[in-house]
Formats: C-alpha cells, structure tokens, sequence
C-alpha cells in the first residue's frame, strides 16, 4: 500500500507539472526530439562498439550471426576495405558521439530557456494572483508564508520541473539501453531487469518517508519566512522593548526547524546513489561473471557488459529523480495551489465606467462582518456623503469607521444593504475608473524604496515635475526636500526609514494631492504632524478640496471643526449625524468625546 500510495503521489504531481510545460507547444515538442534523438544517438554509438571489437578480435566483420542488431552493424562497414575498417569504425563512433553531444548540448540551452520562462511566468502569476485575489482572503493569510511561496517555492517548482524533464530523458535513454541488451541477449537481459527491479524497490523502500518530509520541509521554510518579515519590520518594537535575545532565540528555532527538515531530506535523497552504486556493482560483476563463463562472442559480451554499465547510473537517476519529485513535492503543490483560482474569492468589476462624483455616496442599511462568526464591523448603517462637502466620520476606536472606508473602496462587499454612488450600485461601476478617482491618506504611511519624487508621482505616474513640486508645496513638505542632500532625487529607503514620521505624512499627502482626485479620504491624515503644520496643511486641504468631496476620519477633533457634516460611529453603527454645532448641542457622544479632548488639552 504505501508504494501505491507514493506512486499516486508522484503521479499527482507529475500531473500538477505537465500543464506548465504544455503552456510552450514549440519548446516541448523541439525538447522531446532533441532528447529522444540524444539517447537514439547515445545507444547508436554504444552499438558501434559491437563491429569495433570484432574488427580487433578476428580482423573481419560477421554478416550472418542471426542477431539482426549485430549482422546490421556489420554490414555498414562491409564495403569498407578490411584495413581500413577499424579507423573508419572509430571515426563514426567519434562522429556520433560528438552529434549525440551536440544534441545534448540544444537540448540543455532549449530547456534552460524553457525553465527561466516557465519561472518567470510563476512568480508574475502568483503576483498577479496577488494583485487581483478578493482584499480579505490576503489579510487572512501570513505575509511570510506569501512570500515564501513567491520568493522560494517557485525555484523549487522550476527545479521539479527539471527533475521531471531529466527523467524523461533518462527513461528515453534507458528504454534504448534495455533495447539494444534485448537484442544482443533476451535472457540475460530480464535476469538483469529483475535485479534492476529489485534494487530500485530497495531505493524507494528506504525513501519513503521523502513525501512527509518534504511538507515539513515546505511548512518550516514558510514559519522562517513569516519570523525574517516580523523581525524585520519590527526592528524598532524589538530594540525598544529590548527583545534582542529573545528573537534571536525564536529566529533560531525556525531557522533549527528548516535546517532539520531539510537535513532529513538530504540524508533520505542521498540513500539512492550508494544503494545503486553496491548493489548494482554486486549485479554488473555477477553479470561479467555468468557471460564470460558462457562467451561465444567475446565482443557481443563486452559491449553487453559496456551498456550495462551506461545503463545503471540511467536507472540510478530516474530513482532518484521520483526521490526528488517527491521532496519537491509540497512545493509543486504550494506554488498550484496558490495558482488555482477555482476556490478563491475575487471581486468582479462593473462595466459602468465613473467620470465624476455628481450628487454623493450612500449606504443603505449596510451590514458586514470580517468572519462569518464574528460580530459585525458595521451593521445597518445608512448614512449619505454628499458630493462637494467634506464629511467627518468620528467614533471610538473599533467603531467602524476604517471599515466604511474599505467598503468605499471596494475591498469588501457588504454582508447587505447595498452601497450606491451617484444613484449607481457600486458593485456596478468599473473598479479601475472608480478607484482611479480616490486618494487615499492613511495613519500608516507607506513609501516606497524610491526618490521622493517617485513616491509623490506614485499617485498619477505621468504627473510633471512642476505638478510634484506643487503637490509637495501644498502640503508642506517641499521645504524639507529641497534641504534634503539631493532634494527630489533622494531615495527615501525602505518603508520612508531616513524620514521622519512628520516628513513621511507629508510625501504621502502630497501622493494624494498630485492625484487630483474627485474623492479625497483622510484617514488620521495628520496625526504625526505637529500643531503649527497640522494646521498649515489643514489650510491647504481646506482649499484642495473646496471643489472635491472628502472624508476625513480622526481622532483629533480639532481637525474637524471645518466639515461640513459630521457621522458619530459606535460599535459599528452610527448613532448622531448633523453639523459639529448641532451635534455639541445634542450633548451626546460626540459633546463627551469633544470635552474629554478639550480636558486633556489643558491639563
């Protein structure tokens, strides 16, 4: 049973590869020619060994042994004059050898291009799978497991399609092999397949564990991967805190974890050589044995023996070959199942093409929960956003507000109600042209390892210099880059780290601004400014968005004096709507929240 069960495996992934080979028709039929004719061409030469030994041995070629192989060989060189037979023998080995090396040597170039593509094609896809897979099924996965498939497990897909395409070399060149010992002697021959057989279920007895390691080995990779993302991205949190020794010691742990994984599988794939280089030794010695005891055609029995030998290391590696298919097995699958998009989630995209922001955004009695089991993140909200106007959403952490947000973007779809732009089901509207008309300003600023004029220009990509610096001016930053050592051209490094957290704010409002979109979304836009250019960029959005609608969402009350109507959020439902004035004057949530700040600003 269990060899059963490793042969459903191998198959399951040979079948799981043979599609990307299949996506370039030319390239695999050009690399099985060149590989069938590479082992004809290998076995050919071998053969001519037959007439060379007998022109040494009796000076004279057999026409009429009764083995069609070897009377056919003879009669090529019949014609040839007999002193000039053994030369013109050992220059047609020479001219065949050199042909099968030259057949080789295409093939190996056609595969390798063949295999870069293919890797390529991999890592673009899933990327693109990334890019286009429903925004909740990412955030429910590990950023490093992600990675991990992207970065590392498609170099051990690519690498299992090689491991394939050499075996099917290899069984090429071994059916030729066995074929030609079948012609020179049948018997011999199935005496020889038998204990060929023998060995090899050895090999693969001993390795059977190869498949269970191989999804250890794929699961401890993914753990290392998601520990270098956290410890990286958290440098900061771990020297603040301290915890040097402490992720030291768990990097260590996952990196203990790949290192065993991957040791078992080296000891397991290594078993396959010495087991073959023994037992099969044991076989060609016991094989040299019985036929020089029975020769009566020493040269026969010479390359008999001479195809044997070439024979093993071929069997040798379509054993080792099925050892590695089966330790990459658990990527293969990774990298496929990352591939399929039969049981992933996807937003599909209206046709109704947006231009402009005429009348406003409304929620109709909107409900949506992150998990089916979980409570929901905003339930039965209705509430308009009027085009032209600047709506503030304000609440207590957790009230929901970021979530309306994702919801106007479209990342999510509601549980009910429905969500309407302009009178328009927002799942109707083409989802490039509506995002296309919102910026976005969020509390976690994210640049790019890019100059700061890339990072601004990230907002309309064929925004000109004067609109960069303009949007820079606008908001407040364009002071500080031109002191920076190569103003717009200084590369921010990685996430904004040679900025400050003010700097970084300000580069990502300007991102917005150069955008010029009919929706601007404010997200604690200012929270990592200070008061004097909190209000100098307040002054500026107040302008920018004097012909735009926006919506801000803060904490900071003080940033929300000036909207022109106000949404009070708590536990996912809204509970006041109304100018600020009106709503101090109701002495609800929002007058506590406004007095608790104000209490805190002066003490």
């Amino acid at each position: 049973m269990e060899g059963v069960r490793k042969l459903r495996e191998e198959a399951q992934v040979m079948g799981l590869l043979l599609p990307l080979l299949r996506r370039r028709p030319v390239g695999l039929a050009g690399l099985i020619a060149l590989g069938v004719l590479s082992s004809l061409a290998d076995g050919f030469s071998v053969s001519l060994f037959i007439p060379f030994l007998q022109s040494i041995d009796t000076g004279t070629l057999e026409t009429d042994t009764g083995n069609w192989l070897i009377d056919s060989l003879s009669r090529m060189f019949e014609t040839v004059p007999p002193e000039r037979q053994l030369v013109v023998i050992a220059a047609s080995i020479f001219v065949v050898v050199v042909l099968g090396s030259v057949l080789r040597y295409a093939y190996n170039v056609l595969f390798a291009w063949l295999d870069v593509g293919i890797g390529h094609r991999l890592r673009s896809e899933i990327y693109a799978q990334l890019l286009s897979v429903d925004y909740g099924f990412l955030e429910q996965q590990d950023s490093g497991r992600l990675l991990n498939t992207l970065a590392t497990e498609t170099w051990r897909t690519s690498s299992a399609l090689a491991t394939l395409v050499g075996l099917f070399i290899s069984t090429c060149t071994a059916t030729v092999y066995v074929g030609l010992m079948l012609i020179i002697s049948w018997q011999m021959t199935l005496a020889v397949l038998v204990g060929m057989a023998m060995i090899s279920f050895l090999a693969q007895l001993l390795t059977r564990h190869v498949h269970a390691l191989s999804r250890e080995a794929t699961e401890a990779n993914a753990t290392l991967a998601q520990r270098m993302m956290e410890g990286l991205n958290g440098m900061k949190i771990i020297r603040a805190f301290v915890r040097e020794a402490y992720e030291q010691k768990r990097f260590d742990e996952s990196s203990s974890e790949v290192r065993k994984a991957f040791w078992h599988l080296g000891l397991l794939s290594g078993l396959v050589a010495p087991v073959y280089e023994i037992l099969s030794g044991v076989l060609l010695v016991g094989v040299l044995f019985v036929s020089l005891q029975n020769s009566g055609n020493l040269p026969v029995v010479l390359v008999f023996i001479f195809v044997l030998y070439r024979l093993r290391p071929r069997v040798e590696s379509i054993d080792t070959a099925r050892v590695q298919l089966g330790a990459l097995g658990a990527a293969v699958r990774n990298v496929m199942g990352m591939l399929q998009r039969t049981d992933k989630p996807y937003l599909t995209s209206g046709h109704v093409p947006f231009r402009a922001l005429a009348k406003g955004v409304c929620f109709e009695g909107v409900t949506f929960r992150y998990a089916p089991d979980a409570r929901p993140a905003v339930e039965r909200v209705s509430l308009e956003i009027p085009a032209g106007k600047t709506t503030a959403i304000v609440g207590p952490s957790g009230s929901g507000k970021s979530t309306l947000i994702k919801l106007i973007f479209r990342f999510y779809d509601p549980d009910s109600g429905r969500i309407l732009v302009d009178g328009e089901p927002l799942p109707a509207l083409d989802l490039r042209s509506w995002r296309e008309k919102i910026a976005f300003v969020g509390q976690d600023v994210h640049l790019f390892n890019a100059t700061i004029a890339e990072n601004i220009a990230y907002g309309r990509l064929d925004a000109e210099e004067a609109e960069i610096v303009e949007a820079a001016r606008r908001a407040d930053a364009d002071e500080f880059i031109r002191c920076l050592p190569k103003g717009y051209a200084t590369r921010t490094g990685d996430r904004g780290v040679k900025l400050s957290g003010g700097q970084q704010q300000r580069i990502t409002l300007a991102r917005a601004i150069v955008r010029d979109p009919a929706l601007l979304i404010l997200d604690e836009a200012t929270n990592a400014l200070d008061t004097l250019s909190e209000q100098a960029i307040q002054e500026a959005l107040r302008d920018f968005g004097a012909s735009r609608t926006v919506i801000v969402i803060a904490h900071r009350l003080s940033t929300i004096e000036q909207a022109d109507h106000l949404v009070v959020m708590e536990q996912g439902r809204v509970v006041e709507e109304g100018t600020p004035q009106d709503l101090l004057a109701m002495q609800g949530l929002f007058a506590r929240l406004h007095r608790t700040q104000f209490a805190s600003a002066l003490t």
